[in-house]
Order: structure tokens, then C-alpha cells, then sequence
């Protein structure tokens, strides 16, 4: 089906109301209570699904359906497909309020991988995950003569252990030195499983022969054979269906397919061009044993469990990795038990059987890995065999680090192998995805190996992502790999911090995916060196978005990566692009590696004012104020004195320097007065180091109109920690300045006069600069008789009708101009000295604050009292 068309019938589906959807549940009970519902009942629940699927909110079915899907679920005789389609129902409306469903009503592996799933995603409110489990043991107990077996269940214990490592009983899966583990048991006594062809050791694992199963198993290796493909017959788009006029709601949706297309591993794994032979993605016959890389047509039971254990070997594996055991840990043993164990001798037929079940394990995973790698190297005859051999790439490597772990003897055998990986990798752009795990491998092992891992980081970090940027995957991928290799970069950090210009492109492109991640990161990049650089970059980060755009247009691989606006033409834009006076600047701001320095980009924000309104520029902006508190959230822990002052005179100088993006500027600039106040509560000198640059700022009626935020915070800083108190250096040269300036200011935004109307000015601006001015003449007491006459007019504003702003304003200076009236009381109240912090100043009624506090609401009082009506 079209886009067009998945859309349309997406839309449809939104569209039904509850009353229909209730009409349409009672036809699902009358169905579901049918003796022979056949393929009706089918289609209808593939319709419900469909339409609780692509609604956001939560639907509500009625109840007797409710009953009825659980009861269908773990009936022994409805179809399995029946029983597919409820569970899948049921999972879409976790969690479910009274749900009947456990696991005691499912009799066979069938239904309890479906009952699983469904009580697995209501979550673990009243122990389903245990009971989930244990039941799954049992069956696995049981050992059913026939059937899927343990195919079914093994994805179900992998779920179970990944959701709570320690709920299945000791013992379950492979106890240190003993071999009496169920799962290892099932995987030795192969007596219920049908032989195929030529048998490797090591169970499931390496036991997947290369001769295909019989006739009847002709189904996809990753799909069930009970479910297959099924279109609804009245469909237009069917073959050999009638057309049908355009419809809504529910009829509607009966003219689309009914049910689910072909998987893209159906194409991928079924087929051969070689048939009843099990082949290699290059098309030759393989000779040696069959892995997830090996195709046919027709596949046997052992090999559905080959890919099966393959994909759940690393949980496997890390139940039995050896807790606390270090890099540095596993290099020594390695050193010692290098010589005197060979992995080719621990992989061997003879030597497995003499060793514990965990190693055993181990060592035939070593053989899968190695023989995946070898696969991976031959030319895919179809692209989604390339796909394939990368994906599986990415997990043997990864498992061949957690092996190197916890077996540091399987290290050197495997470091040659990596090497010669990573040269055939290391050239090629599409491979950039299966180079993290093996720089990760590299990082953890390369010391002990001495092979230099700083080679493969600086292409991660540099050519990667300035080239591929646009690739979804790779850059989750890759800022995944950088968080979580924090640990083990140790002096990599010198390669990543000054890699943050190329890291933040990929934070640009696909902000709503990579915030949380970056939220993450971002402490770890911030130091001396890069903070003043980071903060002005991600000011930047809404105008980067758009030159990437802009250079994506004008790329030749426009056609690969395509733009979400492919409406927009910016032609002036582009032609700026290619302008040499611009070029400096798009070079400074798509620049790779940190460059020391800063360049105003105003000249850039009026070139690419028309991509401002883009979706993909305005959702970047949007992550940009909860990037700048991860930010200075790591700023206390690296900042001194000099980082502090600059860090402050960035924030001035960017706040009147934004890309306009809407809304960006009043969500900017409250976070950054919020910073501003931080930094002078960490540093309060910084009022007195940056006094000419704070007046300079807020000295302007300019500042108030556009950067409001930013200048309430600059006058509440300059009156709360310009004072001797905070620094020895404060003069009162410079609180007269600072005093000057904000009166006359006060006064221009006031207009102070009996006849003027009511101030055009929010009463925050207004109220702060009177407790301001208020705070500067409490410390400077031959000040106090000019703020007393500026309050004294501010009291007798004209107050409207409902106008609660205008007599808010009028209190403050009544409540301030009593307490100028005692200018000792004053100054205790405004400038208290460091204990008055301490808790002890606001719980005890006998000390002097409170004291102070509560007399001068007792004159305040008494004075208003006094005042004429």
C-alpha cells in the first residue's frame, strides 16, 4: 500500500467514534461465540486492532469483549491465528483494569507465549513477571513430544530475566560449576528435537545443520507458520476485488487489507537461488555450520533455534559475567591464562564436554562470532543481505567484547580478526554504524592489546558526523556510544570535548530524538576550555539547523537524505550560501572541531531569517532551553573565577543576539536570567568585577522592552550583592552609580506625574527597581531622601477600575517608604549578614530577624492606617 493510502486508512481509522466502535464490539462478541467465526471473525479483529492502534488515547471495549478475547486467547481449539490477533488486542490495551488473564489457563507453549506477552506489558503489579516465568519453566520441564517446543518459551525467560535478573529460582539457567541448569539441559539432551543433516557441538547454538528441513516447514524462519498474509476480499486494492466508492468510519475501513503484508526477512531468508540447499549470502553453498547469515528455502526446527539462541545470546551471557571484574582485571588474566589455554582447543568438540556449562557456552559462542565475521566479508548478492551481514556484524562484535570480559584468553585470537574487520570497515561511509562496536571493543581491550583506538574515535568523531549527519539511526547510535563509553574513554575525553561543533550537528538534525541523550552527555563535555565556545554553540543550535539545510540542499546526496520542507525555497538563502563575504561565517558555524574562539553570527541570523519558521529549525529551538540547564547544571563543578565573569558577559552579549525563531527568544531569555542569577549566587563578586557591563545593560529602557527576564535580573543582582558585605571592593562611588541610573530609569518608565496614566511597564520590572533602589539607599543613607521622594510618587499613581497591577505597585512603595522611615531596620532587612541563611533566622521567634521583621509590619500597619482616604 501507498503512503497515500496507509494514511487515508490511518485517518479512517482515527476518525470512528466511541458509539461505533461499541456497535462494532458487539458484532466481534456475536462472532467470537460462533462455533466456526472462520475467517470473518479474523478480519473484524484485525480491524479493532487497526483501529486501537492508531489512535493515541486509550479506547474502552466493552466488557463482554473483553471476556471473550481473554477466553479466546487460551481456548485449545480456536485458530491460532484467532489467538494471535486477541493477544495482540489485548497487549494494544495495557495496562487493563481487571484482567482476568493468567498463566494457569494456558495448557501448551503456544498459548502461554501469548498470555505472556499480553500480562508482561500490564507490568508487575501484582508479581505476573515471577509467575510468568516459573510457568515457563514448568513447561520447559514437561518436555512436549511435539509442537514448537522451547522456541516459543526461550523469548519469553529472556523477557522475564531482562525485567528482573533475580526472580527465577536459583539454579534456572547455568550455576556456577554445575550443569544441572535447565535451559543448559535442554540445550545438551537434544532427544525431542528432530536430526537434520551434519550436527556441530554445542547444542542449539552450533548444531544448526546445512541440509533445509522437510517439505512442510516451507514458512519464513522469523514469522510463525500460523500466521499468514491475508487480504480482505471486498478490498478494491485486492486482486480480482470490486471497486468501491470512497467511504468513512468502519465502512471505510472494510475496503482496505485486512491483514498484515509480508515481513521484509520473508524476501530476506526465503529465498534461494539454489533450492533445497542452505546457502551463503553470496550465493555459495555453505559447508560449514548454519548460522542467522545462511539462507534457504525451507528451514528445520535446529535452525529456527540457531537464530533463535543467537539473538538472545547476550542475555545468556551476562547472567554469567563475573561480577566486578574490571578491564583492568581481565588484561591480567589474560596475560596468565593465555598461555595455557587455546581457544581453538576450548572450542573443540572433546574440550567442551570436559568444561562447566558456562564456559562451554562461551566457547561455542566464540565460534559463532568468529564464523559471522567470515560471513559478514562476502559480497551480499541482494541489498537486504548487506542489511543483514551489518546488523549481525554489530552483535557478534558486540558479543565478542562481553566474551573478551569475561574470558580475557578469547582476546588475542580475536584481535586480529577486529583489525582486519576494521580495515576493511574503516574506508567505506555505509559501514560507519558497524564501526562503533568496534571502537568500543577497542577502547575496552585496546590497552592490553596495544592497539591505538584514538585512530577510530577521531574518524567517529570528526568525518562521521559531519558527513552523515543526516542518518537517523547512525546519529542516535553514535551519541548512544558516546554517553556510554564515558566510562572507558578516560583520555578519549581529549578527542570527544573538542568534537562538540560535529556532535551538536547530529543534536541539530534530529533534536526531538537526541535531547535526552545530550542531556546526558552534555556535562562531560563542558570544562575550561570548551564552556564559553559550548554555551555560544548552543545559543546557535536553531541557526546551525538551518545552514545544515541549507547545505543539504545544495549537497549531491540531496536526493538520499530528503528534507522534511521540500516547499520551502529559500533562494536568497542559497545564494548567501555560496556568497564569499558569508563563507567565514558558515565556515566558523559548520565548523568540525572546536576553534578557541567565537564569531558574531548576526550577519548569518538576517541571511537565514526565511528558514526560521521551518519545522525542523523551530522543534531544534524547543530542546535548546532544557540543553542550557544540562549545561550549567556542569558548571559549578569545572567553573573558577575567570570562567564565571566570562560566562556572565556571554549571557549578556546572547541575549540580545538570537536567531528569531518564535517564541526562541522569550523561552531563551528566561532560562538565561535564571543562569545570570545562578552564576552571581555561586560568585557574588561578579557584580562588582562586571559593574560597568551590568550598568551598561540595564541602564537602557531599550533592555526592558526586549529582554525583560534578563534585565530583572540584572537589577535584582545589582541590589542583593552590590554591597560590601558580598566584596571589599564594592565603593559607594558605585552604588550612587548604579543608584542614578536606575532612578532616572525608574522615573522614564513610570512617568511619574499626577496626571500621567497608569505606567506602561509589567509591575515586576516596576516593583523590582523600587526594592532595588530601596536596597542601594539603605546602604547609602545620603541616597535615602531622593528614593523617599520618588516612592512618595509612585504611592499616588491613579488607580482604575480592576486595576490590580497599578495598586500592587502603589503598596510596595508604601511598605518600602515606612521601612526607609527607620534606616537601621532597613538595613538589617535588605543587606542581612550570612547567618541570617541559616535556618535557625526563620524557626526561632527570639532571634533578631524575625523580631525585626514583625515591628516593622506593626509600624507598616500603623501607618497606613494613618494615611487619608
Amino acid at each position: 500500500m501507498s503512503s497515500t493510502g496507509m494514511e487515508r486508512l490511518l485517518r479512517q481509522a482515527r476518525e470512528i467514534q466511541d458509539g461505533e466502535l461499541s456497535k462494532f464490539c458487539a458484532r466481534i462478541t456475536k462472532l467470537l461465540q460462533q462455533q466456526d467465526s472462520g475467517a470473518e471473525a479474523v478480519d473484524a479483529l484485525q480491524r479493532l486492532l487497526l483501529i486501537l492502534s492508531a489512535t493515541k488515547y486509550r479506547r474502552k471495549l466493552e466488557q463482554p469483549c473483553m471476556n471473550l478475547l481473554q477466553t479466546t486467547l487460551c481456548s485449545t481449539t480456536a485458530p491460532p491465528q484467532l489467538q494471535l490477533l486477541c493477544a495482540a488486542i489485548l497487549r494494544e490495551m495495557a495496562p487493563v483494569e481487571g484482567l482476568a488473564l493468567t498463566c494457569e489457563q494456558a495448557h501448551n507453549s503456544h498459548t502461554l507465549s501469548l498470555v505472556a506477552s499480553v500480562l508482561l506489558a500490564q507490568g508487575d503489579r501484582q508479581n505476573e513477571v515471577g509467575s510468568v516465568g516459573r510457568h515457563a519453566l514448568q513447561l520447559l520441564e514437561a518436555r512436549p513430544p511435539e509442537g514448537p517446543g522451547p522456541r516459543l518459551l526461550l523469548p519469553v525467560l529472556s523477557k522475564v530475566v531482562s525485567l528482573s535478573p533475580g526472580i527465577l529460582p536459583e539454579g534456572s539457567w547455568f550455576p556456577p560449576g554445575s550443569g544441572e541448569g535447565l535451559l543448559w539441559q535442554l540445550a545438551q539432551d537434544r532427544s525431542h528435537l528432530p536430526r537434520c543433516g551434519t550436527l556441530v557441538h554445542l547444542s542449539w547454538l552450533c548444531n544448526g545443520g546445512t541440509v533445509p528441513g522437510p517439505a512442510d516447514t516451507q514458512y519464513p524462519l522469523l514469522s510463525s507458520p500460523d500466521v499468514q498474509p491475508k487480504t480482505c476480499p471486498s478490498c478494491p486494492r485486492s486482486p480480482g476485488g470490486p471497486a468501491a466508492p470512497e467511504a468513512s468510519g468502519l465502512a471505510a475501513l472494510c475496503q482496505h487489507p485486512a491483514g498484515v503484508s509480508a515481513a521484509p526477512w520473508e524476501r530476506l531468508l526465503c529465498s534461494s537461488d539454489k533450492p533445497g540447499l542452505v546457502t551463503e549470502v553470496d550465493g555459495s553453498v555453505a559447508t560449514d555450520f548454519f548460522t542467522v547469515l545462511s539462507t534457504s528455502q525451507r528451514f528445520t526446527e535446529d535452525q529456527r533455534l540457531n537464530v533463535l539462541v543467537f539473538s538472545m545470546l547476550r542475555t545468556w551471557l551476562l547472567l554469567g559475567l563475573p561480577a566486578g571484574l574490571t578491564a583492568v582485571e581481565a588484561d591480567d588474566r589474560s596475560e596468565l591464562e593465555g598461555s595455557t589455554q587455546s581457544v581453538l582447543s576450548a572450542a573443540s568438540a572433546t574440550a567442551s564436554r570436559l568444561l562447566p556449562p558456562q564456559q562451554q557456552l562461551r566457547a561455542g559462542a566464540f565460534e559463532y562470532c568468529q564464523r559471522i565475521l567470515e560471513q559478514s566479508g562476502r559480497r551480499a548478492l541482494r541489498r537486504a543481505d548487506s542489511d543483514l551481514q551489518k546488523a549481525c556484524l554489530v552483535e557478534a562484535v558486540l558479543l565478542l567484547d562481553l566474551l573478551c570480559r569475561q574470558e580475557p584468553s578469547f582476546l588475542y585470537p580475536t584481535l586480529p580478526c577486529l583489525k582486519a574487520l576494521l580495515g576493511r570497515l574503516g574506508g567505506d561511509p555505509k559501514q560507519a554504524r558497524t564501526l562503533l562496536p568496534v571502537a568500543r571493543f577497542l577502547l575496552s581491550h585496546g590497552e592490553a592489546a596495544a592497539v591505538d583506538s584514538e585512530a577510530v574515535c577521531r574518524h567517529l568523531f570528526t568525518s562521521v558526523p559531519a558527513e552523515l549527519f543526516p542518518c537517523p539511526m547512525l546519529a542516535f547510535e553514535l551519541v548512544q556510544f558516546c554517553r556510554d563509553s564515558l566510562h572507558i574513554l578516560g583520555p578519549g575525553l581529549g578527542l570527544l570535548k573538542p568534537s562538540f561543533p560535529n556532535l551538536l550537528k547530529l543534536l541539530a538534525w534530529h533534536s526531538p530524538a537526541l535531547t535526552s541523550e545530550f542531556v546526558v552527555l552534555l556535562p562531560s563535555l563542558v570544562d575550561a576550555g570548551t564552556a564559553v565556545e559550548l554555551l555560544h554553540a548552543l545559543l546557535d543550535l536553531p541557526c546551525l539547523t538551518a545552514a545544515l539545510d541549507l547545505q543539504l540542499r545544495l549537497s549531491p546526496m540531496t536526493s538520499e537524505w530528503p528534507l522534511w520542507d521540500i516547499s520551502l525555497r529559500p533562494t536568497s538563502c542559497l545564494e548567501g550560501f555560496r556568497d564569499p563575504h558569508f563563507q567565514p561565517l558558515f565556515q566558523f558555524l559548520l565548523r568540525s572541531k572546536a576553534a578557541g574562539s567565537t564569531l558574531r553570527l548576526a550577519p548569518l541570523y538576517r541571511l537565514l531569517q526565511p528558514l526560521a519558521g521551518c519545522a525542523r529549525v523551530f522543534q531544534c529551538a524547543q530542546a535548546v532551553p532544557t540543553l542550557l540547564h544540562a549545561f550549567f547544571s556542569a558548571v559549578p563543578h569545572v567553573a573558577d573565577a575567570a570562567l564565571m565573569s566570562q560566562l556572565a558577559l556571554a549571557l549578556l552579549e546572547r541575549s540580545g543576539s538570537l536567531f528569531p525563531v518564535p517564541q526562541y527568544e522569550d523561552r531563551v531569555h528566561r532560562v538565561l536570567s535564571t543562569q545570570l542569577l545562578g552564576l552571581c549566587r555561586l560568585r557574588p563578586a561578579l557584580v562588582v568585577e562586571l559593574a560597568r557591563d551590568l550598568l551598561g545593560f540595564a541602564g537602557s529602557v531599550s533592555g526592558i522592552r526586549s529582554q525583560e527576564p534578563m534585565f530583572t535580573a540584572v537589577v535584582w543582582a545589582a541590589g542583593e550583592y552590590l554591597t560590601v558585605a558580598h566584596d571589599r571592593r564594592c565603593t559607594v562611588e558605585q552604588v550612587t552609580r548604579f543608584f542614578e541610573a536606575l532612578e532616572a530609569l525608574l522615573f522614564e518608565v513610570t512617568q511619574s506625574r499626577r496626571s500621567a496614566s497608569p505606567p506602561q511597564c509589567q509591575p515586576q520590572v516596576i516593583t523590582v527597581l523600587m526594592t532595588t533602589l530601596t536596597k542601594l539607599a539603605s546602604r547609602s543613607q545620603d541616597l535615602i531622601p531622593r528614593v523617599s521622594l520618588l516612592l512618595s510618587k509612585l504611592r499616588t499613581l491613579p488607580v482604575g477600575p480592576g486595576d490590580e497591577d497599578t495598586d500592587a505597585v502603589r503598596t510596595r512603595a508604601t511598605e518600602l517608604t515606612n521601612l526607609l522611615k527607620m534606616p537601621s531596620v532597613a538595613q538589617f532587612v535588605f543587606s542581612p549578614g550570612p547567618e541570617a541563611n541559616s535556618s535557625r533566622f526563620h524557626r526561632d521567634a527570639t532571634t533578631a530577624l524575625p523580631l525585626a521583621l514583625r515591628t516593622v509590619s506593626q509600624l507598616v500597619d500603623r501607618e497606613t492606617s494613618l494615611l487619608p482616604a
